[in-house]
């Protein structure tokens, strides 16, 4: 079959905060640049960020990077790499300053300056207070940068290929990538996207478990093609459970609650985590604060009638607070939780809500991946940014804010760097024969399918047995079950049947392949957790309480072809300032 062939400089897979930040690098250099999105990007899963973007601006009290990048470093429980967190940081301050020159509305302060408010980990003098790092717009923060970048991209003329599905990557035989396969979803046409340069910047994968935060667009699509690319995924097994979801719902309620006053209680209405974390409190970092409401809540301190959550509590701040600073947490609040949180408090659980994990990348966002013992080596013609990249600025555990600087760091940098290569000058390498057999093949596996079982029925059997054995505790006979469970289940995958043969808008044909995504980042998932025999930041083991730096310090590589791991060292090295040697969290 002769599929039509698109020429372009660049291709951009995902249009959230990191690929529309990369691709107005991109768009305003004048490469011709097509940025594919299932969704319209407006409505990419970056809105739901609430809280803020961290950057040591000094507006609030006194600040500085290094204070930041120690946080962060401490916040990944050391596997972060140094020399990418120390860039991170360092660039903090200047994006937020583009973003508001971009017209993001900030909210301000009554000298004008940025407003930030306090945010879980964050400190000022290396952990001595909680400082206020959070660049916020209300709670709204995610929405607003969207809609700012999606603005000058259409300044800058950027080609949006909106409700087109990515399926596959194209690798010659020298392992270069050279375009995708695409799905366009309003006519069910596949194309060949040709490009001198390749971006995921897909997102997260939290579909993956049945209680998230995420949006139901969030199915890992970047890692599934990473995956049966050949491209390893790292550090699958840390997956943060954010300590704040509605009970019932798994809708967020930002930390920014938290940062603006407001306090967790049990079923006793103590400030349970005066016991856990007596310095920062309920601002301590994600992992710590989802572990002691999971454990509040074991040992018969929940609310409610099963005794299954706590209480956000935030009618103290007043009326004026919560009208001005979290109008959507108080809408959430009664859409979902039906509590109007001026005067009473909200029910909220550990939810997931992001990975940590992801395509291994550098600081310039290119792809890489062992090669005769170089784990540096370079992926040519790929890169990845945001969510479903792992530059390892998180390590172990995300601070909170850190996703959206993370987004907007690398996506500029990457575009920055891309645009170094002048493409416009370089040819299109040709393409190998058989291109697009592999995605071709799977969908004429779904439109030949008689029969098989429903695509949802094995989708929610995956959520659930990732639910249940990948939760905030994990232990060795857990993660067992769940490596068996989750292969038996890669086997019902391959076995799927849609009743709708349509072409136009074919929704059931979509989320068919979306779970040929998911399957990869489960299997990725528990596979690395269960090898890790540790505790450590987001991977919490009963049976292995302790961090183990001698023999866990180093990053998890998995490989599809045969569910097989291999590691790399963590960068311990900073470019400019010393290290930060490995030591207990406190907080």
């Amino acid at each position: 079959m002769k599929l039509p062939v698109r020429k372009f400089d660049a291709i951009i897979v995902g249009a959230g905060g990191a690929g529309m930040r990369a691709s107005l690098q991109l768009a305003e250099a004048g490469l011709s640049v097509a940025v594919l999105s299932k969704v319209f990007p407006t409505r990419s899963h970056t809105v739901a960020a609430q809280g803020g973007i961290g950057a040591s601006l000094g507006n609030m009290s006194e600040d500085n990077w290094l204070w930041h990048m120690y946080d962060t470093i401490k916040g990944s429980d050391w596997l972060g790499d140094q020399d990418a967190i120390e860039y991170m940081c360092k660039m903090a301050p200047q994006v937020v300053y583009e973003l508001e020159h971009f017209g993001m509305p900030f909210d301000r302060n009554a000298d004008g300056t940025i407003y930030q408010r306090p945010f879980g980990g964050h400190s000022a003098n290396f952990g001595e207070k909680a400082v206020q790092r959070a660049c916020a717009a209300a709670d709204r923060t995610g929405h607003a940068l969207v809609h700012t970048l999606y603005q000058r991209n259409v300044r800058a003329h950027t080609q949006f290929c909106v409700e087109w599905m990515a399926l596959d990557l194209i690798r010659d035989a020298d392992g270069d990538v050279l375009g995708v396969v695409a799905l366009e979803m309003e006519t069910g046409a596949v194309a060949i996207l040709q490009a001198k340069a390749t971006m995921l910047a897909t997102g997260g994968a939290g579909r993956i478990f049945a209680a998230s935060t995420n949006a139901f667009i969030s199915t890992g699509d970047g890692l599934g093609i990473a995956a049966r690319a050949g491209i390893p995924l790292q550090d699958m097994e840390f997956w943060q459970f954010h300590p704040t979801g509605v009970a019932g719902a798994g809708v967020l309620i930002t930390e920014g609650v938290r940062g603006e006053g407001g306090i967790l209680l049990n079923c006793n209405g103590e400030r349970f985590m005066e016991r856990y974390a007596p310095n920062l409190k309920d601002l301590a970092s994600r992992d710590v604060v989802s572990r002691s409401m999971d454990q509040e809540i074991k040992e018969g301190r929940g609310c409610g009638p099963q005794k299954d959550y706590v209480l956000l509590k935030l009618d103290h701040l007043g009326p004026e607070v919560i009208l001005k600073r979290l109008p959507s947490i108080r809408e959430i609040a009664l859409k979902f939780a039906n509590v109007d949180c001026i005067r009473e408090p909200i029910p909220v659980v550990p939810t997931i809500h992001y990975q940590m994990g992801g395509i291994p990348t550098n600081i310039h966002g290119q792809v890489v991946a062992p090669r005769q013992g170089d784990y540096k080596a370079v992926v040519n013609g790929l890169y990845a940014v945001g969510e479903c990249a792992c530059v390892s600025v998180h390590g172990a555990n995300r601070l909170g804010t850190n996703s959206l600087l993370d987004i907007i760091v690398f996506g500029r940098a990457a575009g920055n760097f891309v645009v170094e290569q002048n493409l416009r000058r370089a040819a299109h390498k040709p393409l190998p024969a058989g291109a697009a057999d592999a995605s071709l093949a799977r969908l004429a596996r779904l439109d030949g399918a008689a029969s098989g079982e429903s695509v949802s029925e094995v989708a929610n059997d995956l959520r659930k047995t990732m639910q249940a054995h990948c939760g905030v505790f994990r232990n060795q006979e857990l993660l067992s079950e769940g490596v068996a469970q989750v292969k038996a289940i890669e086997a019902r995958v391959g076995a799927t049947a849609i009743k709708d043969r349509s072409r136009t808008f074919n929704t059931a044909r979509v989320e068919a392949l979306e779970l040929e995504n998911l399957i990869e980042t489960a299997k990725a998932t528990v596979v690395s957790a269960e090898a890790r025999r540790e505790s450590r930041g987001a991977q919490a083991r009963s049976d292995y309480a302790s961090r183990d730096d001698v023999n866990w310090l180093k990053h998890t590589l998995w490989y599809r072809d045969g569910n097989r791991l291999d590691y790399k060292p963590v960068n311990l090295k900073p470019v400019s300032v010393e290290a930060f040697p490995p030591k207990a969290r406190t907080y």
